[in-house]
């Protein structure tokens, strides 16, 4: 088995399972001819994120890293009509981007979007005693993963999700000798939720489009103190 395989796999059910989306195809040719990285999530993870986020009856919505907004758009697309996402981009060009493409999508009255480093805007929140969040997603800079863990589960409640982005970095995640911030960043945060009482959690691997890869998905079960 190769990355051939799993794309083709990926390509199948996608075509099978995620109706063809005019809105969602212009997000992407955007983001690339916008010089974006090509590091969204796949049809298919974004639809997967929508449909827990529906599961969650999810009403307020928190992503960390916005990248393009193709994340953020199946997210607040579960929303109801007086939901509310914010998502928070370091970069001025990707979060101009986003902004471009959540009006396409037509959910400018649903989603904020907070420019600046991610733990200076989380730590603004915080001062505005924003949450709870019904669900939270992850998918920004690894290395810090460790503290965004940290404020997501102050912005949570019990009941609340957290889903985590790009956890198994190509396995390298069990490498115990890594430098790397990033396999650092992902393996403290391993440690975080496993030495947390308040949640229940798990790490799925995945293979697909865009290669080998995971995320962690967290329950928290009591409310913070």
């Amino acid at each position: 088995m190769n990355r051939d395989q799993w794309t083709a796999v990926d390509e199948y059910f996608t075509t099978k399972l995620v109706s063809a989306d005019p809105v969602l195809d212009a997000v992407l040719e955007h983001n690339a001819a916008s010089g974006l990285p090509p590091i969204d999530v796949a049809p298919n993870q974004g639809k997967f994120l929508h449909l827990l986020a529906q599961i969650q009856g999810a009403r307020s919505i928190l992503e960390i890293g916005t990248l393009g907004g193709y994340s953020t758009i199946w997210l607040a697309r579960a929303l109801p009509q007086d939901g509310r996402l914010i998502t928070l981009e370091a970069a001025p060009k990707h979060a101009e981007v986003a902004k471009a493409n959540i009006a396409r999508a037509g959910l400018e009255s649903l989603v904020e979007i907070r420019l600046g480093d991610a733990l200076d805007s989380l730590s603004a929140l915080d001062r505005e005693n924003q949450g709870p969040f019904d669900l939270i997603f992850i998918d920004a800079d690894k290395k810090n993963n460790p503290d965004y863990f940290r404020y997501a589960l102050k912005f949570s409640r019990k009941g609340s999700v957290i889903i985590t982005d790009n956890v198994v970095r190509k396995g390298a995640v069990i490498d115990e000798t890594s430098t790397d911030p990033n396999i650092l960043g992902v393996r403290q945060f391993a440690d975080l939720v496993a030495a947390e009482p308040r949640v229940s959690a798990t790490a799925i691997q995945t293979v697909g489009s865009k290669g080998y890869d995971g995320f962690a998905i967290a329950l928290v079960t009591a409310d913070p103190n």
